[in-house]
Parts: structure tokens; C-alpha cells; sequence
């Protein structure tokens, strides 16, 4: 994968980590709510794996966030 990707998928899982903390629910709880793996929510916060656009849409709505929210990059 390209590293201008890798960067983009870090940024992704960053603020991943950052709403899942905000509304204090661990990397096992979020993924038992998400019916998949704490390791796979691991690997999405740390770029090791890509997430689906269902995990995602399915994220947004436990947390209460819009989507577009996980792809608000700080630099």
C-alpha cells in the first residue's frame, strides 16, 4: 500500500480511538457492540487493518457521531 494510504488509514484509526474514548466504551465493548473482533478493533485503531463501510456506518451510529467525523484529519 502507498504510504500517502497508510498515513490516511493511521489518521482514521486515530480518531477512532479518539470517539470510542470520548464516549468511554473499551476497544472490547465497541467490538462486541459491532459483532467483530477486539482484535480487528484493535487493528483499525492502529492502521494494521482496513475497516468496511458498514463497521463504519454502524460505529457512527453507536457512538452518535456523523461519519464524516472519522475522516476529519488533524494534523
Amino acid at each position: 500500500m502507498d504510504i500517502n494510504q497508510i498515513k490516511k488509514y493511521r489518521k482514521l484509526g486515530l480518531n477512532v480511538a479518539y470517539y470510542r474514548k470520548e464516549k468511554g466504551y473499551t476497544q472490547l465493548e465497541l467490538a462486541e457492540l459491532l459483532d467483530i473482533d477486539r482484535t480487528h478493533m484493535g487493528s483499525i485503531e492502529l492502521a494494521n487493518s482496513g475497516v468496511s463501510l458498514d463497521v463504519l456506518f454502524r460505529m457512527s451510529d453507536l457512538l452518535e457521531i456523523p461519519i464524516h467525523k472519522f475522516f476529519e484529519f488533524r494534523d
